[in-house]
């Protein structure tokens, strides 16, 4: 079973280990969970607003001192936690705001009624019940607002798995709705390991799933799910392509190529990580790139100018590493970084490979730390043809100024979103979710909080 602890990752020193919650103590929190989605599933509207209002004001109370906590745990630099953290009152706020129009009864055409000889038919959303959510460590706020805000204005109560590295922060989300004034069951902590998850999601108090996280651990939720029939969403991860054409503006599609590749430290499943140049510019664009990856500053997260702090864990670099090693063991030629750094923490240097070939691990891996791969491509065709050679299609990135270039990678790309002229980032409006090994599913938006909905055809006869 995985510790559940605080393990600082820019010195390697354990903060506070937790004990994992037992079988009867999950159970008594599974018994909540069920007795209040009871009660709570016929709350008004209105008043679910107005508890998720008074959570995010709490949040932006809180937002230093969760920061601080956030970057303790898992690494980022403390600006960005600040941001993350005031980003999640923004959507607690906005599905306050939309759920409501977003859940409307829904009336099918006059005629349509008619002919299903209905005098009224309507189709309604209700909440499903408990939902567990398996989140990552990486957006260790946002991942989880991401799911908690909608379901719970749909209705729906939450039970959080939340990555074992940190725990302070899933303890702090149980305690932020409960001093909002949600009913205890409303939202709980599950403190336990990944070991535990199958017999909770097989509990028939728990009806539907969210997972964001690996491959492997979607693998093993929706396997369960499936043969408990159960509702799951998951985001998995992803390599997104970042393509860039000759029509483009380089000075800033490099500009915003380098956060879009290092943001959070490089740990992001939306980050761009394949960057895939027309051979016209791809001269220009790489001496930019790698210009700006080089003077990144890279230290301490709690200082304020730090731009890329440690790696989450000592496992997590390793991996980084050896993809890096195994690219250039295959020719790869390395233009910046490629070495860790002598000091504490776990550290690595933002990195830009060139040469890469499909043997390559890296080609086919996600590569999930400040490491970035350029790729050459002769057109469109062949900038389309590298994108989608990969197992994954999260999003996409692509620079153009040329509309006839931009429709065909809006057709022909294969990913849950397309941004043009700049880099993903995920917005309460917008539905966010991907396509093959990236998972099914959306969340955000009204696809979002529909996902974990009961929808109900109600038929009157004449």
């Amino acid at each position: 079973m995985s510790t559940i602890a605080t393990v600082n990752p820019a010195t390697g020193e354990t903060i506070k280990t937790y004990e994992a919650m037992g079988e009867e103590e999950i159970g008594r929190r599974l018994q909540l969970a069920e007795a209040t989605f009871r009660t709570y599933r016929t709350t008004a509207f209105a008043e679910r607003a107005r508890l998720m209002d008074r959570a995010a004001g709490l949040l932006d109370e809180d937002r230093d001192e969760i920061a601080r906590v956030m970057t303790t745990e898992m690494g980022k630099p403390v600006k960005q936690a600040r941001a993350e953290a005031a980003k999640c009152a923004k959507a607690m706020r906005w599905y306050a705001e939309h759920a409501e129009e977003l859940l409307a009864d829904e009336e099918p055409a006059e005629s349509d009624v008619k002919d299903s000889g209905a005098s009224r038919a309507l189709v309604r959303y209700r909440p499903l019940g408990p939902v567990l959510a398996v989140m990552p460590w990486n957006f260790p706020l946002w991942q989880v607002i991401r799911f908690a805000a909608p379901a719970l204005m749909a209705g729906n109560v939450g039970l959080l798995k939340h990555a074992s590295n940190v725990p302070q922060t899933a303890l702090y989300l149980e305690d932020l709705f409960h001093r909002a004034g949600f009913t205890e069951g409303c939202f709980q902590t599950l403190l336990i390991g990944s070991g535990a998850v199958d017999d909770v999601l097989r509990d028939e108090r728990v009806k539907a799933a969210t997972l964001t996280g690996s491959e492997p651990a979607g693998r093993a939720v929706a396997s369960t799910a499936g043969e408990m029939i159960k509702k799951t969403v998951l985001e998995l991860g992803g390599s997104d392509p970042y393509i860039v054409m000759p029509s483009a503006d380089l000075d800033r599609a490099a500009e915003v190529a380098v956060t879009a590749r290092v943001q959070n430290n490089g740990q992001s499943c939306i980050a761009a990580k394949r960057f895939i140049v027309h051979t016209d510019v791809y001269d220009a664009f790489a001496e930019r790139f790698v210009a700006g990856m080089r003077a990144l500053k890279v230290g301490d997260p709690m200082q304020e100018d730090t731009q890329v702090g440690p790696l989450s864990s000592e496992r997590g670099r390793a991996d980084l590493e050896e993809l890096v090693d195994d690219a250039v063991r295959g020719g790869a030629r390395v233009l910046c970084g490629g070495q860790r750094p002598d000091w504490p923490g776990w550290y690595y240097p933002p990195t830009v490979l060139a040469g890469i070939t499909r043997e390559m691990r890296i080609h086919r891996e996600e590569a999930f730390g400040p490491v970035a791969t350029l790729y050459r491509a002769a057109d469109l065709d062949e900038a389309v043809l590298i994108a989608n050679d990969s197992l994954f299609g999260l999003s996409s990135n692509v620079w153009t100024r040329d509309e006839k270039e931009v429709d065909r990678f809006v057709r022909d790309l294969e990913a849950g979103g397309v941004y043009v002229n700049g880099m993903t980032a995920s917005h309460p409006a917008l539905p966010f979710g991907g396509v093959k090994r990236s998972g099914y599913g959306r969340e955000l938006s009204g696809h979002g909080i529909r996902e974990f909905c009961n929808i109900t055809t109600v038929w009157h006869g004449a």
